[in-house]
């Protein structure tokens, strides 16, 4: 049998005991992770000795049996260990370069979230309540079927004060895959507009952060003048987290919405390939294209084509795309100018929108670099 992991997150309602047993083993898992950070740097800096994982799991049995750390017998085990695997994957993406040096976690990060592992089905779903370790039964807001098996939890803490959890499951892949309607589409994403596509249709930039930004500025004004700890600033923060959740939640509403329209409706869908760590360090346009979400909409059409049965296939970066003729191939210099969004071929005489244009060379040497590779 094939199977396919997905992940799903569900919002949770624990009550105040479930509260602080979780806020509780969040504590600790940031500070086994912060505790054996400090032994890791330490003992680089000492003996040029780097401790691997499994030393510091048995380090972690010792530091249970000690007097002044026992309260870390209380949290969740895997919980734990989750957390000294997740000090090492860190220091291993730092050695191969991927990241900078690990650092240490604060309490009053805007998210806090610890993962554990399924082991005697010690996670599952029953009459809506999820049962957690150590945890116990909690209510669970389940906005979705999933049938399959479970082998992680991540439950999270939000800035807004809302409890989730995200569970990992593996499911037969035949139950998930399903047919799509077999076309064939080119996309150019944008900033005036969300996508064109190789058809003509055009989505607008809904401008998730425009809609919204009267209200958190004065939302952000009122809590820069409240006393620093006092409960008034709490409230305050927490209605600008609240302000800041929607606006991701509508934005993901809208990408996944389009993402699963195209990926039923397509065969082959053609995208190019965008250095998008790149173009943010433009700072005039870094806001318009962090709102946007390009990233988020490449990943979410990457497995969706996958489940439907199709591909997702991309055009390298450097491909002129909008300066070229999609009728003749012409390839015009003057269109290298962003203002310039009609223009006509000089070859072929073509009036070309530069965006509708863009996609169907996207979609055209997508197709032309695929049959060279077969």
């Amino acid at each position: 049998m094939e199977t396919y992991v997905l992940g799903y997150k569900f919002r949770i309602y624990p009550n105040k005991t479930q509260q602080r047993l979780i806020n509780r083993t969040l504590g600790c898992c940031r500070f086994v992770y912060n505790h054996f950070l400090a032994v890791r740097r330490d003992q680089w800096q000492a003996n040029h000795h780097s401790v691997s994982c499994f030393e510091t799991s048995r380090l972690l049995t010792d530091l249970k049996r000690q007097k002044e750390t026992s309260w870390l017998k209380e949290a969740d085990s895997m919980a734990l260990q989750e957390s000294l695997r997740n000090l090492d994957n860190a220091f291993q993406n730092f050695w191969k370069s991927h990241t900078d040096y690990p650092r240490f976690k604060s309490k009053h990060g805007h998210s806090q979230s610890y993962r554990t592992r399924n082991q005697k089905n010690g996670i599952r779903i029953v009459d809506k309540r999820i049962k957690l370790p150590k945890i116990g039964f909690v209510k669970i807001k389940q906005s979705r079927d999933c049938d399959g098996r479970i082998l992680s939890a991540t439950i999270s803490r939000v800035a807004s004060g809302k409890y989730f959890v995200s569970l990992c499951m593996e499911q037969d892949k035949k139950n998930l895959v399903r047919p799509n309607a077999g076309g064939m589409i080119g996309i150019d994403v944008g900033i005036r507009a969300f996508y064109t596509d190789s058809l003509g249709h055009i989505v607008g930039n809904p401008r998730h952060l425009n809609r919204f930004r009267t209200r958190l500025k004065r939302e952000q004004r009122r809590l820069s003048r409240k006393m620093p700890k006092s409960r008034n600033r709490d409230k305050a923060r927490i209605r600008v987290a609240r302000i800041h959740e929607k606006i991701a939640n509508i934005r993901k509403d809208f990408l996944h919405k389009h993402s699963t329209q195209l990926a039923r409706e397509n065969q082959t869908i053609a995208v190019e390939h965008l250095n998008i760590k790149g173009m943010l360090r433009n700072h005039k346009l870094a806001q318009a294209i962090s709102d946007v979400s390009w990233s988020e909409f490449f990943r979410q059409l990457t497995y969706k084509t996958e489940l439907h049965g199709g591909e997702l296939l991309k055009v390298d970066t450097f491909y002129p795309s909008s300066q070229t003729c999609s009728v003749c191939g012409y390839q015009s210099p003057l269109t290298k100018n962003l203002s310039i969004r009609e223009w006509d071929c000089p070859e072929c005489g073509t009036h070309h929108d530069r965006d509708a244009n863009a996609a169907k060379n996207i979609l055209r040497k997508a197709l032309e670099d695929k049959s060279k590779v077969a």
